[in-house]
């Protein structure tokens, strides 16, 4: 760690747990070798990763289905939609998401859209929440799919999963949730939502970059994503991190163990610094006050420019959306979509927290936001 920076960033990616870097040393050093082989080392690898599968299916609360392991959440998205796609019966061209989905999700059904599917968008309101009512309207006997993030990356909301479960089942549709800011943060239960398809990404929730996981319900058929030996159930060829599906495992262990303590923990953090924030002149919630994540805070600041910030503010991990999109210098697609202007969008920051946060922390960073919106803007 630099000695002073402040990582309030984990959105983006979390700091390794030490008790998950430890788990995976081994699998480095020692058991180095690869679990599709069929001699003595390969066999016990294939019976650590099976039961890593078992592990975390349990962890999501899955009674039935399978886990895919991947490289990350992107990979997972792409797997799913294009599986869908491609699998997809004659008739079935539709695909719904939201206006505030990632990046990887837009881009991918983009380009589905190229090549001959439907690609219609349901709304959110000035709070970032999707209409149950316009989902039943858009929702129909055409959809393949609804493909809709269980919480947002930018604000923390939380989307009715469950309720538009109901409605996409209705319709003999899929739906395909990407959980990558949900899973570790709040409590997660594949059965409970009714989800077909569950993503999710290791590097957000402590274990490392470069591992994610995708659930399948029971039934479930895509077409294959990478080809080359069958492994991953035929969906997903190439020789497994196991060292990686091993991190994945215990990291999820150890946030599941340690959820309402860390949750705890993490929105007093988030509180206290919202609150302070909060009471500048000028300032401004992104999202809805209950129906979010407890470690995201997305504020609006009066009068100035969010990329020009972070860039000044080097020490100061924060971020103006997602990490994914950080290079493009426009407002935000997720606040834009929510109806907020573009002055307020682009001097919209957020802050993402961790266990590892600190209340000292907490204040360092409201009193450097106030010594930089008094050097900068006129009204504070």
């Amino acid at each position: 760690m630099t000695t002073g920076l402040i990582y309030f960033d984990n959105n983006a990616t979390t700091r390794l747990d030490q008790a998950v870097l430890t788990a995976m040393l081994p699998y480095f050093t020692e058991l180095y070798g690869n679990s599709a082989s069929q001699h003595h080392f390969g066999l016990e690898l294939a019976k650590i990763v099976e039961q890593a599968r078992a592990d975390i299916m349990y962890y999501i609360g899955g009674s039935d289905g399978k886990i895919i392991f991947t490289s990350g959440a992107t990979e997972s998205i792409n797997i799913a939609l294009k599986g869908v796609a491609f699998e997809a019966s004659v008739g079935k061209t539709k695909i719904v998401t939201c206006a505030t989905e990632h990046q990887a999700v837009l881009d991918t059904c983009a380009y589905l859209e190229q090549i001959g599917f439907e690609i219609a968008f349901l709304p959110v309101d000035s709070m970032g929440l999707v209409s149950l009512a316009h989902a039943e309207q858009i929702i129909d006997e055409q959809t393949l799919a609804v493909a809709i993030m269980l919480v947002n990356n930018e604000t923390g909301v939380i989307q009715p999963i469950h309720e538009l479960a109901r409605l996409t089942h209705r319709q003999d549709a899929l739906l395909i949730c990407d959980a990558t800011q949900a899973i570790g943060k709040i409590p997660v239960d594949v059965d409970e939502l009714n989800v077909d398809i569950l993503i999710f990404s290791g590097h957000k929730f402590h274990a490392p970059k470069g591992i994610g996981a995708l659930y399948l319900k029971r039934g479930m058929k895509l077409a294959a994503h990478m080809h080359g030996g069958g492994h991953e159930y035929g969906l997903r060829s190439g020789t497994l991190n196991v060292a990686g599906i091993v991190g994945l495992s215990k990291a999820l262990e150890i946030a599941i163990k340690n959820i309402e303590q860390n949750t705890m923990h993490i929105k007093q953090k988030r509180d206290l610094l919202e609150s302070k924030l909060l009471s500048i002149q000028g300032t401004s919630l992104n999202g809805h006050p209950n129906l979010r994540a407890p470690n995201v805070s997305n504020i609006s600041f009066p009068g100035i420019d969010a990329n020009t910030f972070i860039s000044e503010m080097t020490y100061l991990a924060v971020a103006n959306g997602s990490a994914c999109t950080s290079a493009v210098f426009e407002p935000s697609h997720v606040l834009r979509a929510m109806g907020i202007d573009n002055q307020a969008a682009f001097g919209a920051i957020r802050f993402s927290l961790s266990k590892f946060n600190t209340e000292a922390e907490v204040e360092e960073v409201v009193s450097l936001i106030d010594k930089y919106l008094l050097r900068v803007t006129p009204i504070h």
